[in-house]
């Protein structure tokens, strides 16, 4: 890899290793191990690239790997002749997290829909010319894009889960 290339990885995985800590409730090093492994790929990533390239000492990359393992965010493979272990993406983990995403979206949907019929309902009852009603059309656009953010992450998912492409 030229140190070009080698520069905007590591530059990335800064970036994306600030959003895993956010997101994910990770530590840094654990965040930066994690981004670094998705920006590998499938060839997968090893301790010694890590110890190297992260800058921490053995046993702190050696403590997050190990609980990232425990998460089942990540996990190795070996290859024969080769005692190195090659860390990947755990495709399960991702599943997992496309779950949630689809879960607090559907839960999001329902309480819209509610409140959308609340006050369709307030709005059928409004006689007085003085009252104003309420506007539905936000609540209207909210559940159209809820439909087909879901129905786009739901294709992705089975995407991954008939392996039509690899993390």
């Amino acid at each position: 890899m030229t140190k070009e290339i080698c520069s905007k990885k590591m530059a990335l995985v800064e970036k994306l290793g600030v959003h895993f800590e956010n997101r994910e409730n990770l530590a840094p090093v654990a965040a930066r191990i994690l981004s670094y492994i998705v920006l590998t790929g499938k060839s997968g990533a090893t301790f010694e690239e890590m110890v190297s390239l992260l800058c921490a000492s053995k046993s702190t990359i050696s403590t997050h790997l190990n609980h990232l393992q425990d998460l089942k965010k990540i996990e190795y493979f070996t290859k024969t002749g080769d005692r190195k272990k090659y860390f990947i993406i755990n495709k399960n983990s991702v599943l997992h997290h496309i779950d949630g995403m689809i879960k607090e979206w559907e839960t999001t949907r329902n309480l819209h829909l509610e409140i959308r019929d609340y006050k369709q309902t307030i709005n059928d009852h409004i006689t007085d010319e003085d009252t104003e009603k309420f506007e539905l059309s936000f609540h209207n656009d909210y559940l159209k894009f809820l439909d087909e953010a879901s129905s786009s992450i739901k294709e992705l998912k089975e995407n991954l889960i008939n392996n039509k492409f690899n993390l």
